[in-house]
């Protein structure tokens, strides 16, 4: 008797889960279903793989290429560090005006403004962070770790329930102490195109449970200055004027191309998460392969779930 009713408790608990992903995961529709056939056509034109998650927030209807393959982030792992900051900010462990002192030192390679910056010079944790979203900053990155520190940022990720997005290290800096063996395969971080949709939906939801730091980290990505990818053919305004109504972070190695994104629509909010690798375009041109590929599925992606296009710049905040 006591069998029967372990396999009876263990029944119903499966059909509660089965119910709960069924009503959480709509069923595909005719229009979702010849999306999905439209991205994956325009992915196997594509010299490299690709992988893609995209959600229609409002609607629940999804499509996806290769979302649970692992990959190589590049500076989409600094969402992450961004989520982590609004929490620890939340908390009252940091502060939006905490000051930041930029030393010679810290200088490192790559994306940003703050190798320009005299040094030593002091900023504010806003600043470091803006920079990092806003410019993709390396250094501002690393200034950031300082802060936050990468244990913590790690652990918001599990506390997500991201099992496989990790940020390994600073950027242009070697790994300290122990790290996963898997650090040399990934270099920077590693993540999938599903789990990093769920990180910068967590901002798009305001997870951290504060509108006003929520509307902050939504404004430096709305203002990030890359627009190669999937901005490129469904933003057509000058953002510099009006606010954007794509928040996105993007990340580029030589034989990868990537960009997360809250699209904002007529029809609701959409998440694109993509990413092009093992590219056989490694040019850092603003056509190379990568960037036109991710844009291609993003302006398929609007176009099916919005066709009346973006929303009004008024309503998108900024």
């Amino acid at each position: 008797m006591r069998t029967f009713k372990a396999f009876l408790l263990s029944s119903l608990v499966t059909l509660a889960v089965t119910a709960s992903f069924a009503t959480d995961t709509p069923a595909p529709t005719a229009e979702t279903k010849a999306l999905q056939a439209k991205l994956q056509e325009i992915a196997s034109k594509h010299r490299g793989k690709v992988a893609l998650y995209a959600e229609n927030l409002k609607t629940g209807q999804s499509v996806a290429i290769n979302a649970d393959e692992v990959i190589q982030t590049a500076s989409t792992i600094k969402l992450t560090a961004l989520v982590e900051a609004a929490h620890q900010i939340k908390d009252g462990k940091k502060h939006l005006d905490d000051k930041v002192t930029l030393r010679q030192e810290d200088k490192v390679g790559g994306s940003g403004i703050f190798p320009f910056l005299r040094a030593p010079i002091q900023l504010s944790l806003e600043d470091v962070l803006s920079f990092m979203v806003i410019a993709s900053d390396n250094t501002a990155t690393n200034l950031a770790i300082d802060q936050l520190g990468l244990a913590n940022i790690n652990a918001r990720s599990k506390a997500l329930g991201l099992k496989d997005t990790y940020f390994y290290k600073k950027v242009y800096k070697k790994a300290e102490g122990p790290m996963p063996p898997d650090q040399k395969k990934f270099g920077l971080g590693k993540t999938t195109a599903r789990e990093m949709a769920k990180v910068i939906t967590s901002i798009q939801n305001c997870e951290v449970g504060d509108e006003a730091l929520c509307k902050t980290m939504l404004g430096m990505l709305k203002n990030q200055i890359y627009r190669e990818s999937i901005p490129r053919y469904t933003e057509t305004s000058d953002t510099s004027e009006v606010p954007s109504a794509i928040a996105n972070k993007t990340g580029a190695l030589d034989a990868l191309r990537a960009d997360v994104a809250i699209v904002y629509t007529t029809s609701g909010p959409i998440v694109i998460s993509a990413y092009t690798y093992e590219n056989k375009d490694e040019s850092w041109t603003p056509d190379n392969e990568g960037y036109l590929t991710i844009a291609r599925m993003a302006k398929a992606i609007v176009e099916t779930w919005a066709p009346k296009g973006l929303a009004p710049a008024k309503t998108t905040g900024n």
